[in-house]
């Protein structure tokens, strides 16, 4: 069962990597007390993923914070050195915060998951955003049969 809007965020931990190398980010470190515009995808360096999805929420990362969002949260089921790499490639800089759900932990925990095997991906997330409040899921936004609406960054920018 997929996570609701009013339920807390599961816990899991996450990696990335910063100034000082890789580093775990828990779901306490992403959301305690803040306000985070969290979206997942498929996978880094995927066609929709890298024209439409990452360069949307890059794109309107000033107007999130306007809008009191502490922090934009990439998610894909990559290592952190595919998402370190592809981020560097999208030129997200400090406007997203990209995150490695190498083993799918987080996508199992929210309900996420999708078989992508078809494709020769294995287990990956499904295309959605998220907006969380303080570790508590306000709005999902999830994609259906493989579209690109709900998720965007000017959907959720409309809902905040």
């Amino acid at each position: 069962m997929a996570i609701q809007v009013g339920e807390k965020v599961p816990s899991a931990t996450f990696m990335t990597i910063g100034a000082n190398g890789p580093a775990p980010v828990t779901t306490d470190d992403l959301f305690k007390g803040k306000t985070v515009a969290l979206f997942a995808l498929p996978g880094a360096f995927t066609p929709t993923c890298s024209a439409k999805h990452l360069p949307g929420f890059k794109e309107h990362a000033a107007d999130f914070r306007a809008k009191g969002v502490d922090t934009i949260a990439c998610v894909s089921v990559n290592d952190m050195f595919v998402m370190k790499a592809w981020g560097e490639s999208q030129g997200v800089g400090d406007d997203v915060l990209m995150l490695a759900d190498g083993n799918g932990d987080f996508t199992r925990a929210v309900g996420l998951e999708m078989d992508a095997r078809q494709f020769g991906m294995g287990a990956r997330s499904q295309r959605y955003s998220m907006l969380v409040v303080d570790g508590v899921a306000k709005e999902i936004n999830v994609e259906q049969g493989g579209e690109f609406k709900v998720s965007s960054a000017d959907y959720m920018l409309a809902q905040l």
